[in-house]
């Protein structure tokens, strides 16, 4: 029997969304469907959120979207952009009768019309008004399959992974979630003046070791000069992108959950830098993670909001939605590209004295 993981969360008899869960399991289960995660129960993390993508045929989201649930679906939404092996012909459907998901599906709209995110999201991420119209969506898209992600292999092989001792001196690791897809002039000048402005500044630079876009031109930047860079790539997306020459670290992982796990832990520091679906889900698990209390919590979160000619924020529907679930102080916004710098170090200097 096919197996579909069931995401969301039953918070007791009086949740509003029982009698709507229950009605699903029922629709699933007579119609051959067999169900991970029934009672809603069953954490998921950066560790072991690829095997259970092994483990199921197709993915169902629930109405009450928590944080966790906007992490998982946006993760899936990643994998089949950058053509996870493990989601081929695995539908996902998002039940959206409280108009939860309303938030990031704006988002990633918002995101196709700058051009960050090249796909319209709800070919992949299916949204559904009702529990039968669940059924008929799996069904019809396992029929069909899923659209292909057109994707040209530019890249090469993976190499192993290598480590370079940091430079003495070194005041710490500022990690940058970013575009690798993103061409505009303006914002690649941006990415490799801001890479250089980390090497001076005596700070690392880690990244997700992409060679386009954002993401290579911050390396780029970092090492003209001089500084210490460190990334982490998966052997896929090294094949569709490459990686930029010049790293100083580097560390091969499996898939990209464990490849954020390990940018997080040798950072100090993040930027969220202009970017995409992927910039989204490391967005969100940094907050995450600071809700669980994680060993990252205390290490500050910097959202550069840049703002174009008529005024619009990058981020306006990112910082809109996470409002729903973070408080003040869990992230802080710059709009001004010489200010992003001199704020990552003044909280880094907090951070540092907090701990100590």
């Amino acid at each position: 029997m096919p197996k579909v993981r069931l995401a969301g969360t039953v918070r007791g008899e009086r949740d509003p969304n029982r009698e709507i869960r229950a009605r699903l399991l029922y629709s699933l289960f007579s119609r051959g469907w067999d169900i991970y995660n029934s009672n809603g129960d069953q954490r998921i993390t950066l560790s072991n959120i690829e095997r259970k993508i092994i483990e199921s045929d197709a993915f169902v989201f629930t109405p009450g979207a928590t944080l966790e649930d906007l992490f998982k679906a946006v993760s899936i939404f990643v994998g089949y952009q950058t053509l996870d092996r493990h989601l081929s012909g695995k539908p996902t459907v998002l039940l959206d009768t409280d108009a939860s998901w309303g938030g990031l599906f704006s988002l990633l709209r918002h995101l196709n019309r700058l051009g960050t995110v090249r796909q319209k999201h709800e070919d992949y991420l299916l949204p559904a008004g009702c529990p039968d119209e669940v059924l008929a969506l799996l069904e019809s898209s396992r029929l069909r399959g899923i659209p292909l992600v057109e994707r040209v292999k530019s890249g090469s092989e993976a190499i192993g992974s290598f480590e370079t001792p940091l430079p003495a001196g070194h005041m710490g690791n500022v990690c940058v979630f970013c575009s690798a897809s993103i061409e505009d002039p303006a914002y690649l000048a941006e990415g490799y003046e801001f890479g250089k402005r980390l090497a001076r500044a005596g700070l690392g630079c880690v990244s997700g070791a992409g060679n386009s876009g954002i993401m290579g031109e911050v390396v780029r930047g970092s090492v003209d000069a001089g500084g210490w860079t460190g990334g982490s790539n998966v052997p896929h997306i090294i094949e569709l992108e490459g990686l930029p020459e010049g790293l100083s670290s580097f560390w091969l992982q499996p898939d990209i959950y464990t490849r954020m796990d390990i940018m997080i832990e040798r950072s100090d520091a993040f930027v969220i830098f202009p970017g995409g679906s992927g910039t989204v889900q490391e967005m969100i698990a940094l907050m995450i993670f600071k809700h669980q209390q994680h060993a990252s919590a205390g290490k500050p979160v910097v959202v550069y909001n840049r703002r174009d000619e008529s005024g619009l924020g990058f981020w306006d529907p990112l910082i809109g939605m996470l409002e729903t679930w973070c408080q003040n102080g869990e992230f802080t916004v710059v709009e001004q590209f010489d200010r992003l710098l001199p704020t990552v170090e003044s909280l880094m200097e907090k951070s540092r004295a907090a701990v100590a």
